[in-house]
């Protein structure tokens, strides 16, 4: 009969359940879904840091290519995320403008380099309070959703404004690369373990 002290309780990254893991085995499944367990995300940092950048690569042609192409009597108006945004604060939709300003280019920028701050100070061993680190992963977490609004408010528009030839709005390359943006961000923190971020606190209280 093996000791229960070779055994340790790993989490199911897919179904959360708590399972009592042999600690030689390499290859155990979880009882509910039969996904692989895993004490740790495997190559979470990597994982992490590949979406980052892949993200933050995207924000540029997200940011200078057409969100939106507005067509009026057979003229054609593009539109830029930030010329979308100058043009609802001159239309006197200054709230509307501010809004989709901290969505669409703060949220991502915010999300991009909140990660990135918190793999530095895990993978350089930068000792800043784990709680702190956590308080920002969980704001990255949460507002990531929100980072979606404008590709929302165009979908909207496609569905009300088109009316043939005469008046059309249509998504434009720029709104694609900002979907990629926002998904990617997504899944960087989703990737991310945040065990990592109390390694380097254990490892100061053993000492």
């Amino acid at each position: 009969m093996q000791n229960a002290k070779d055994n340790q309780i790993a989490r199911c990254q897919e179904c959360s359940l708590l399972i009592s893991v042999e600690q030689d085995v390499k290859r155990q499944r979880c009882p509910r879904c039969f996904t692989r367990v895993h004490f740790r995300i495997p190559r979470s940092i990597q994982k992490t840091w590949a979406l980052l950048i892949t993200a933050a690569f995207m924000m540029i042609p997200a940011n200078f290519l057409p969100i939106s192409t507005l067509t009026s009597t057979g003229k054609t108006t593009p539109d830029t995320i930030m010329s979308g945004i100058i043009a609802l604060a001159k239309s006197d939709n200054l709230g509307i403008a501010i809004i989709i300003f901290i969505a669409s280019i703060l949220v991502p920028l915010f999300k991009i380099i909140g990660l990135m701050l918190i793999l530095l100070s895990v993978q350089n061993k930068i000792f800043i309070a784990p709680k702190r680190k956590l308080l920002l992963f969980n704001a990255i977490h949460w507002i990531g959703k929100w980072s979606i609004m404008d590709l929302f408010v165009i979908s909207i528009m496609v569905a009300v404004i088109n009316r043939g030839n005469l008046l059309s709005v249509d998504p434009g390359y720029g709104a694609t690369c900002f979907g990629f943006v926002v998904i990617l961000t997504i899944l960087a923190a989703e990737s991310f373990d945040t065990r990592l971020i109390w390694d380097l606190n254990h490892k100061n209280e053993r000492k």
